[in-house]
């Protein structure tokens, strides 16, 4: 088959169509945001989330699967815009093999996907292999048929694929000639050229070994497949388009951005590169915030920031000075809901995340463009071309202007910055502001730095509810102070504690500690990097000083609240598995007093039918009284146990087991019950979707169950008395209520229809002859659109030879509605052509069948003339 220009949603569907056929599970595409991948900021990669499924610590959910896989990468960013290759939002097609199918087939499939669907040509393909891979060349050679001398080598460097750590392997690529026209035109041109004549369209990567990071390659349990095929690339090529900015779907959002801009796309080279960062950044923050990033100034929060940012500047150099950006919201997410379904529902908070963006970068880069321009100025009349570290460091550091901002406008001037300088301007700061905190350590709360050597806090609190403790050190506000007095907040430092500090999704105890008739509120408890446990709260009597003895006592309601809460989601995360499978595996969680929050990663919502099944398991769990053995042991005995894991989480060589009778077995730090037993009712309240591929469910416990059954159970009762029923009977009569207002609904509907039938004769009476047909117009005040159409349905069916047009004024709003009966249309006259007419009159719009059409306008004054101007229009129809 012949190569056709397919449109990048229909290339995704072929794919994954194509592979759905040769037996793999089609899986959404994964949350921008890794799940259990510290390594990673944001997934980069097709590969990236099937991770443990490689490495064997996860099962799949099928041997087989292919996937769309959004996809983000910001590490040239510089060249974003510049050149065909380079954009930092991607779509990557994968079909994936987990010790499964291997080379001979992954190499097959992919020569008759691009040969045979989408129909690339056999003579413009190119493989590409590892130098030292014999068997992938006899694959290409003997069994495709790939002559020898197309068929090129190359090394480690361009055919070994690995990002990171992970899975990685050997690779075979395909590479398309484009033609001379995109080449550089060395008469050595072939693939391997840095020009954009051969382009890389698919990567087979023979997954055998796995990166620790460091260098060190170790054999994976089972060899995988993973192929990595970037869907734009793909539209390129079929497109016969210049670059990845050409493509149908991206270049409609770019057609956007000039509409707003007034830039055209082609008038220059620095105007195309504006154009092009505007769009391919829009497009990514779009989906990282539907993924749920929000910016800020750390992490991948900053990436969203930076992009968002970056695209402001570049309106600003097409000469927009407003927010603009959350408008071309709109057309990123038409262009990609078909199979993103999930845009659409988030459109609002995406646009609302944009507009606030923009609008906090305006504040920021007016004054900071300001203060740049003077010291370019300055630069400039002497002669210097190197910009000052100091001056950017001030820029950054007193006005908010990102320095690589700064970095990009000075490469426009032919300029570069003394980074060398900024760096120490910046590390001067730092030492400045630990010298004013006379700093003592780390202690990662308020900025704050206490002067302590690095013994963390005994924590006693598995076994002891209080405890004597002596104060280390005492904050208030952002001062080391030595001590507290009454009404004053601040921070405890002890060198034991009975208090759980905040980490692993459980909430911190809360508590007093006392000295004497001295007492402190606790209200939050942190730890630091060196390991103290930091007490935050306010003295609510009394003082308490560094080396006073104290005692520390737990809100034990409280704790014995978040420990039944936390032994309930080890019971759920063991049902999710059992009922949706072994892919499950914890995204995050949340639990405090009696009440839990569970993120998990799974590629569907959970039916109805499956959140009864298991919220039936968990308190089955419950009722069987598992008894709740906490023990420290080596992580191998640990793993032999099968306990589970987060795949985040880094262990040392003893970790802490937590089993439950044996059913289920997890490696955690927190506090829980000893038989599960006690964590009494349990029930969950709510599912729903965080991200792509994660799901929620939140659910309550204990006390908090207890009580919102009370309030159920209330409810009931008081329902039951207003109908003067008992609750059991209350189904039942609310089911005869139901059906009584229907019959009183049917009864109006009834008297309207009668009235209309009236006013319609009335009407009808009073239309007049143009060329045999009765032709009639008529406002009719406080009419919706349904009582319209019910006239005008009247109306066309009482006289085959009717033509109407009815208008309604509500305010500025207008609504016409124009009938015809048969006759009408058998004489030329339409109701759609009609409607046109009169809405266009009034500044509107509309259209329909030739029977019945609507449509609205914008100028009531003009609603006269509209009516007045029907006779005409029919006459000059007929």
């Amino acid at each position: 088959m012949a190569k056709k220009p397919y449109g990048v949603n229909e290339l995704r569907e072929m794919f994954l169509s194509y592979f759905e056929s040769k037996e793999h599970l089609r899986l959404p595409s994964f949350s921008l945001i890794p799940q259990n991948d510290a390594s990673l900021l944001l997934i980069n990669s097709g590969m990236a989330p099937m991770k443990p499924y490689f490495k064997g610590e996860v099962e799949p959910p099928r041997r087989r699967v292919c996937t769309c896989q959004k996809c983000i990468r910001t590490g040239d960013i510089e060249n974003i815009g510049k050149t065909a290759r380079h954009g930092t939002y991607f779509e990557m097609l994968g079909n994936f093999s987990f010790g499964d199918y291997f080379k001979r087939e992954a190499i097959a499939w992919s020569w008759e996907f691009l040969t045979k669907v989408v129909g690339l040509e056999e003579d413009r393909l190119f493989p590409s292999i590892y130098e030292n891979d014999e068997e992938a060349f006899e694959i290409w050679n003997k069994e495709i048929g790939i002559p020898a001398e197309n068929i090129f080598r190359f090394g480690k460097k361009d055919n070994f694929w690995e990002h990171g750590s992970g899975p990685c392997g050997p690779c075979s690529e395909i590479y398309y000639d484009r033609g001379e026209k995109y080449g550089c035109g060395s008469p050595d041109c072939k693939v391997g050229c840095e020009c954009d004549r051969f382009m890389e369209v698919w990567n087979n990567v023979f997954s055998q070994f796995d990166n620790d990071g460091q260098g060190n390659y170790t054999e994976l349990v089972q060899k995988n497949i993973d192929t990595g095929m970037g869907l734009e690339r793909l539209a390129v090529v079929c497109q016969d388009v210049n670059s990845l900015f050409d493509v149908d779907t991206v270049m409609n959002i770019t057609n956007h951005v000039t509409a707003i801009t007034g830039a055209s796309y082609g008038q220059s080279t620095k105007t195309d590169v504006s154009l092009r960062v505007i769009t391919d950044h829009i497009r990514a923050s779009t989906f990282m915030i539907a993924d749920g990033v929000q910016p800020t100034n750390e992490g991948r929060g900053y990436v969203l920031r930076r992009l968002l940012r970056r695209a402001a500047r570049h309106g600003k150099l097409l000469g927009v000075n407003r927010p603009f950006l959350f408008e071309v919201v709109e057309t990123v997410i038409r262009e990609n809901e078909s199979h993103y379904t999930y845009l659409r529902e988030r459109a609002d908070h995406i646009i609302r995340v944009v507009k606030t963006e923009e609008e906090n970068f305006a504040r920021t880069i007016d004054t900071g463009m300001r203060i740049f321009g003077e010291k370019l100025n300055q630069h400039k009349s002497a002669g210097v071309t190197v910009f000052s570290g100091e001056d950017a460091f001030l820029l950054a550091d007193t006005y908010g202007f990102p320095v690589d901002l700064t970095v990009e406008m000075l490469e426009d001037e032919g300029m570069s910055l003394n980074m060398d300088k900024f760096i120490a301007c910046r590390e001067e700061q730092r030492v400045r502001a630990r010298e004013a905190r006379k700093a003592l350590g780390d202690l990662g709360w308020a900025g704050i730095d206490l002067g302590l050597d690095t013994t963390p806090t005994n924590f006693v609190g598995y076994e002891m509810n209080n405890c004597e403790a002596k104060v280390l050190a005492v904050c208030v506000g952002e001062e080391v102070t030595g001590s507290i007095t009454g009404g004053e907040q601040g921070i405890i430092v002890l060198d034991k504690t009975p208090f759980y500090a905040e980490m692993g999704g459980q909430s911190a105890d809360f508590g007093v500690i006392i000295v004497g008739d001295s007492r402190f509120k606790v209200t939050g408890v942190q730890k630091d990097k060196g390991g103290k446990y930091l007490h935050s709260g306010v003295m609510r009597s009394g003082t308490i000083k560094t080396d006073d003895v104290v005692l520390a006592s737990i809100d034990v309601e409280r704790r014995k609240a978040i420990m039944r809460a936390h032994s309930a989601t080890h019971l759920l995360q063991k049902a999710l598995k059992s009922v949706l499978g072994d892919h499950v595996h914890q995204a995050g969680s949340l639990v405090e007093p009696d009440r839990l929050r569970f993120d998990f990663s799974h590629y569907s919502a959970v039916t109805a039918e499956e959140l009864a099944k298991i919220d039936s398991i968990v308190q089955a769990a419950v009722l069987e009284g598992y008894d709740v053995d906490v023990r420290e042991m080596p992580i191998e005995e640990a793993k032999k146990m099968g306990a589970m894991a987060l795949f985040s989480e880094k262990y040392g060589d003893t970790v802490r087991v937590v089993n439950m009778g044996g059913y289920s077995i997890e490696l955690c730090g927190g506090t829980h019950l000893d038989n599960t037993a006690k964590i009494g009712p349990f029930r969950i309240e709510s599912e729903g979707s965080v991200a792509s591929g994660v799901r929620r469910i939140e659910a309550i416990t204990g006390k908090e169950c207890l009580a919102d059954m009370a309030k159920t159970h209330n409810l009931l009762y008081s329902a039951a008395a207003e109908f003067k029923v008992k609750p059991g009977e209350l189904v039942d009569k609310i089911h005869a209520q139901i059906e009584e207002v229907k019959g009183l609904k049917k009864t109006i509907e009834s008297f309207r229809a009668k009235e209309t039938a009236g006013e319609v004769d009335r009407i009808l009476f009073g239309a007049h002859d143009v060329g045999g047909l009765r032709v009639l117009t008529v406002n009719v005040p406080d009419a919706d659109a349904g009582k319209l159409r019910q006239m005008g349905d009247t109306l066309r069916d009482k006289a085959a030879n009717v033509v109407a047009v009815l208008s309604s004024v509500s305010g500025e709003k207008i609504t016409f509605l124009a009938v015809c009966g048969k006759d009408a249309n058998a004489k030329g006259v339409k109701a759609g052509d009609l409607v046109k007419h009169v809405c266009s009159i009034c500044g509107g719009s509309g259209g329909g069948k030739p029977d019945s059409a609507m449509g609205g306008g914008k100028d009531p004054l003009k609603v006269d003339d509209a009516l007045a101007s029907v006779d005409n229009f029919v006459a000059s129809k007929i």
